[in-house]
Parts: structure tokens; sequence; C-alpha cells
């Protein structure tokens, strides 16, 4: 789910020259995981599968928080998703990829003032419901194939 997530990250990209970051789509992979398999394998994927897709892709500056919030936004989901209900799953994404929102604003505040931040929060908010939408839909369909957590 590591890999998956970084890859997933890597394929398409979108700069924001104004916080030197980018808009990705490794959300899904990151809120699956953690869907899937629980908060721990959530966190994991999550935190190391961004971080080293920051770094192979040149954005090493961004791979500590980034390890952070998608950890977080990982086993927010996982913990949500304990119980195998749909609508906690839903609950789980949401909740995760609000908190991936605001923890990038957060740092990108603290780095390059609200401006800046406030740039790249719609394109968060695109990659946090895209990210919503492809991992409620794969976890129906695999939660039942699969042997998890």
């Amino acid at each position: 789910m590591t890999a998956l997530t970084a890859a997933l990250t890597i394929i398409v990209q979108i700069p924001v020259p104004e916080t030197r970051g980018y808009i990705n789509l490794g959300d899904a992979m990151v809120m699956l995981s953690g869907a899937l398999f629980g908060p721990v394998v959530g966190f994991v994927a999550g935190g190391i599968g961004s971080a080293l897709a920051d770094i192979i892709s040149g954005y090493a500056h961004w791979a500590p928080f980034t390890f952070l919030i998608k950890g977080i936004e990982g086993l927010i989901v996982g913990v949500f998703s304990r119980r195998k209900r749909a609508y906690l799953v839903l609950l789980g994404t949401v909740i995760g990829g609000a908190e991936m929102v605001l923890g990038y604003l957060a740092v990108e505040t603290a780095l390059y003032g609200p401006g800046a931040a406030l740039v790249e929060v719609p394109g968060n908010v695109f990659q946090a419901i895209f990210g919503i939408i492809v991992a409620n839909i794969s976890w129906k369909i695999l939660s039942g194939r699969l042997k998890t957590f």
C-alpha cells in the first residue's frame, strides 16, 4: 500500500508555485489503505508513501510535513473504518480529507503566509473529494474480497 500510495501520488502532479508544492491523486490510496487495513497501515502507507513521493518528485522540503499530515489522514480513516460500516468509512474519509486540507493550510500559512496558503486550498479540497469518492467506491468493491484487519 505504501508503494501504491507513492505511485499514485507521483503519476499526476499539478504544481502550485506559490507554496512550492503540488496537487496529486494519492489521497485515494491513503484513505483506502486506512479503510481496508486499519489505522496502522493507513498511517504507514499514507505517511511513508506520500513523503517518499515528495522526495522522489523533488519536493523533499515537504516530506516531513507530508509524513505527518498524510499519516494522520490514513490513521483517522482507519480508526473510523474498524467496524466495516459504509457510513463510518465515508465519515472517516471526510474527516481525514478535512485534516489533510487543514494540515497543509496550517503549514503553508506558517511557511509562506496566508495569501500563498489560501491559493492551494481549492486544489487540496479537490484532492480530498477525489480521494473520498475513489476510496469509498474501491472500499465497497474490495472490502468483501480481501482479507483485511
